[in-house]
C-alpha cells in the first residue's frame, strides 16, 4: 500500500459521528473509501454517472484532481462541510452540474448552503496584539464552550522556551526516566505536579512534547452558555472548527478570568467570523467595536441562522446576570 493510501486510511476512513448520524452510508467516509479505491483501480464508483452529466474520463479525472489535493490537505477534510468546500475548491473550473451531482452522490452540502467564509490571517500583526500563539492540535474535550477553548503551546518554541520553569523542566525529565523504568506510578505522581504548574506533556504522533497551558477566550463574540439553548450546538460548531487542528491566536490581553483573549485562526479561517455567520454567538458589543463583526451578525440574523431561528433569544451576558441575582 502506497504512502497515499495509508495516510486516506488512517486519517479519514473512519466515519465520524456526524456522518453516522446525519448522512447514513454517506460522507465523507464514503468519499474516502472511493478515493482509496480509485488510487487502486483508477475507476470511479458505480452510480456516479447517474448524478453528474460528464464522462466516466471526466469523472476519472476529477477523482485523481480530488486525491491530491485530499493528500495535500494538513489536516484532511473531517466534516461534511470541510469536504464540501474543499471539492468545490478542486473542481470549481468544472461544470456546476458535475460538482453539485457529485456532493449529491455523497451527500455532502451544496454550495448553496455552505456559509461564505473569507479566508486568510492579518498580513501584518495588527494594532493592539500583545504576542501570538501558535498551538498543538486542539483536542475536542480542550472546548469548554461556544468562546472558550484550552490550547497548549510547545516549550520548543522561541517565546516558550526561554520561560520554562526550571522545576517544570526537571520534573520532565524524572517523569521520562519513570516511564523507562516501567515506573507508571511514579510517573503519573510527577506528571501532576507538571499539570499544577500549567504544564502537560502531550503525545503526539508518538512524540512526547512539554507544552504549556492556556485558556483563550474569543475576543468580540459572547457565545450561549451550555445551559442555554444553542450552548451545546455553539460548543459544537467551535469543536468541528478547532478540533485536530494547530491554530494561531493573536492575544490582545487577559480577562479577570486569567484566560487570553484573542482572535483565533484554524488554516486561514477566522472562528468568530465563522460562529457569527452561522448564528452560534452574538457579537460583544460592550468590549469589541469592530463593525466586521457586527456585519457577521447582521447577516445570521436576516438570514434567521442558528439562534437566530428564535424569535428573541437570550442574550447570555444577561442570562449570566439574572443567575448572579439569583433570578
Amino acid at each position: 500500500m502506497g504512502n497515499a493510501l495509508r495516510f486516506l486510511c488512517r486519517h479519514c476512513c473512519k466515519p465520524s459521528a456526524a456522518d453516522s448520524e446525519s448522512l447514513g452510508p454517506h460522507g465523507v467516509s464514503a468519499l474516502t473509501q472511493d478515493l482509496f479505491q480509485f488510487e487502486i483501480t483508477s475507476q470511479v464508483p458505480e452510480g456516479l454517472s447517474k448524478h453528474v452529466v460528464s464522462s466516466k474520463k471526466a469523472q476519472a479525472n476529477w477523482y485523481k484532481k480530488l486525491l491530491d489535493a485530499w493528500r495535500e490537505a494538513k489536516p484532511p477534510p473531517k466534516t461534511p462541510e470541510e469536504a464540501s468546500r474543499l471539492v468545490i475548491q478542486t473542481l470549481k473550473r468544472h461544470k456546476k452540474a458535475d460538482v453539485e451531482g457529485l456532493l449529491a452522490f455523497y451527500g455532502l452540502p451544496l454550495p448553496h448552503t455552505l456559509v461564505e467564509i473569507s479566508t486568510g490571517v492579518p498580513p501584518s500583526r495588527p494594532i493592539g496584539v500583545k504576542f501570538e500563539l501558535q498551538t498543538l492540535p486542539v483536542d475536542a474535550k480542550a472546548v469548554a464552550d461556544g468562546d472558550t477553548i484550552t490550547v497548549y503551546v510547545s516549550t520548543t518554541d522561541p517565546r516558550e522556551s526561554s520561560s520554562v520553569p526550571v522545576d517544570v523542566q526537571m520534573a520532565a525529565i524524572q517523569r521520562s526516566e519513570s516511564r523507562a523504568e516501567r515506573n507508571y506510578a511514579e510517573a503519573d505522581a510527577i506528571h501532576k505536579k507538571i499539570v499544577d504548574a500549567g504544564y502537560r506533556v502531550l503525545n503526539i504522533q508518538n512524540e512526547e512534547i512539554l507544552a504549556r497551558k492556556y485558556r483563550i477566550r474569543l475576543r468580540g463574540i459572547d457565545a450561549p452558555e451550555s445551559k442555554m439553548p444553542y450552548g451545546n450546538e455553539a460548543k459544537e460548531e467551535l469543536t468541528r472548527i478547532v478540533e485536530g487542528k494547530c491554530l494561531g491566536v493573536l492575544v490582545y490581553g487577559e480577562d479577570r478570568y486569567g484566560r487570553c483573549v484573542g482572535d483565533v485562526y484554524c488554516n486561514g479561517i477566522f472562528a468568530q467570523e465563522v460562529m457569527l455567520k452561522k448564528g452560534f454567538a452574538w457579537h460583544y458589543t460592550a468590549y469589541d467595536k469592530r463593525p466586521e463583526l457586527e456585519k457577521w451578525e447582521k447577516e445570521a440574523r436576516a438570514k434567521r441562522k442558528g439562534l437566530w431561528a428564535s424569535p428573541n433569544p437570550e442574550m447570555p451576558w444577561e442570562w449570566r446576570k439574572d443567575r448572579r441575582e439569583g433570578r
